[in-house]
C-alpha cells in the first residue's frame, strides 16, 4: 500500500524505527494535542527495550506496524531469515502490548516475494509510503517541512522517523506541520 483511497483530503502518519524513549513520547504528545492518529513501525529489538513505550503508543490508540526484529535489509536474508525477522517482532509487539500487528512495513522498503509471501501466510498487509522527506538523514528541519508540505496530497502516506538516531528535526517538522496539514482540511487516518 503506497497510498490511501479513503475519501478526498484523508491521509496517513506513519513512524518509523522506535519506539524511542526520547523522540516517541514527545511525537505521541504533539499527536495527542492535534487529536491525530498514527501508525508506528516498530523495530522488535527496540519493543524489548522500551516495552513501556510501545504500551504508550498501543494505549493512546495508535497502529503498531512489524517493521522487523533488528531492521535488516531483508533482500539479503535467506526466506528462513526474514521469516524470522517478520515473526520475531511480531511476537515482541504482541508480548509488550498485547497486539498482534497486520501490517508490515518492510526496511527500507525492499520488498521481496518472500516477503510479500509471508506477509500474506501472516495475515500482514504490507505497507510502503508516498511522501518521504528523507528525515532520517537530517536535512534540516525547514527541508523536511517544506517536503511534506509540497508533496503531501489525498491518499498520501507519509513517512517519518521516531528512532535510528537524533530525530529532533523530525520533532520540530512535525510542530510546525501537523497544524498546518490540519489547517488545509486534512484529516488523519490509518492504513
Amino acid at each position: 500500500m503506497y497510498d490511501l483511497d479513503d475519501g478526498p483530503r484523508v491521509i496517513a502518519l506513519t513512524i518509523d524505527d522506535g519506539p524511542s524513549p526520547v523522540y516517541t513520547p514527545q511525537i505521541l504528545r504533539l499527536l495527542e494535542r492535534y487529536k491525530i492518529t498514527a501508525s508506528f513501525s516498530m523495530i522488535g529489538i527496540n519493543v524489548v527495550s522500551y516495552p513501556g513505550v510501545a504500551r504508550e503508543v498501543a494505549a493512546a490508540g495508535h497502529m503498531i506496524v512489524n517493521h522487523t526484529w533488528t531492521h535488516q535489509n531483508l533482500r539479503f536474508l535467506s526466506s528462513a531469515g526474514v521469516r524470522d525477522q517478520m515473526d520475531y517482532a511480531t511476537d515482541a509487539i504482541h508480548r509488550a502490548t498485547g497486539r498482534l500487528p497486520h501490517m508490515f512495513r518492510a526496511p527500507y522498503g525492499v520488498w521481496s516475494p518472500t516477503v510479500l509471501q509471508w506477509c500474506e501466510q501472516t495475515r500482514m498487509a504490507p505497507l510502503a509510503w508516498s511522501v518521504d522527506p528523507r528525515d532520517w538523514s537530517r536535512p534540516g528541519t525547514g527541508a523536511i517541512i517544506r517536503n511534506i508540505m509540497r508533496n503531501t496530497r489525498s491518499g498520501s502516506i507519509i513517512l517519518e522517523h521516531d528512532g535510528g538516531g537524533n530525530r529532533s528535526q523530525t520533532v520540530a517538522a512535525l510542530r510546525v506541520v501537523l497544524p498546518r496539514l490540519v489547517a488545509a482540511g486534512f484529516r488523519f487516518t490509518t492504513p
